[in-house]
């Protein structure tokens, strides 16, 4: 699947630089030697964490503006400038959640919508999970809910749950690292 490229940047302008994120609009060749604008928005990513515990699978609820709605999602949160990752996942489940994990494990990566952003998401399993407490960002205001994983797959089927890294993870979780009996299968 390594292809040269198709589209090769011309020219190009940030014309929004914010907190989260950047507004790029290049000029690009085409394969066909034309040129078209390509609008993108650059993000530093994230990453996200599949965690359950006696109770459940650990979900956030919190508002999220975009969508004026509350959303369920696993604990997720965006990378610093260069941060690994695992770093990161180890962070947002401790600080969402109130969790620290013994053990990390990776599931995928995901392009959350690649016609318009770069951004890439980490997908992580966590386990041997210890209690703490959490601390959130000050303008973060989010519910930490455990929910049975049966119950899981009924919301998933109802359409009850609507983030994508959040149906990704999901999706890794139960076909792969989790048996019908509901133990996580063995390495």
């Amino acid at each position: 699947m390594n292809k040269k490229p198709a589209e090769i940047r011309k020219s190009g302008k940030t014309v929004f630089d914010g907190k989260l994120l950047k507004v790029n609009v290049d000029e690009v060749l085409l394969e066909n030697g034309k040129t078209s604008v390509r609008e993108y928005v650059e993000h530093r990513g994230g990453a996200a964490i599949v965690a359950e515990t006696e109770d459940g699978i650990l979900f956030v609820e919190q508002f999220r503006y975009p969508y004026r709605e509350y959303v369920l999602e696993l604990p997720a949160g965006k990378r610093e400038n260069g941060e690994n990752p695992v770093i990161t996942a180890k962070r947002e489940l401790e600080e969402e959640t109130g969790f620290k994990t013994g053990k990390l494990k990776f599931l995928c990566e995901v392009y959350p919508s690649p016609a318009y952003t770069d951004e890439r998401l980490y997908l992580f399993l966590a386990t041997e999970l210890e209690k703490t407490s959490a601390h959130l960002d000050e303008d973060e205001f989010l519910s930490v809910k455990a929910i049975k994983a049966e119950e899981v797959v009924k919301m998933i089927a109802r359409g009850e749950i609507k983030d994508a890294k959040t149906l990704v993870a999901l999706m890794e979780y139960f076909c792969f690292y989790r048996k019908n009996d509901g133990e996580p299968e063995k390495e």
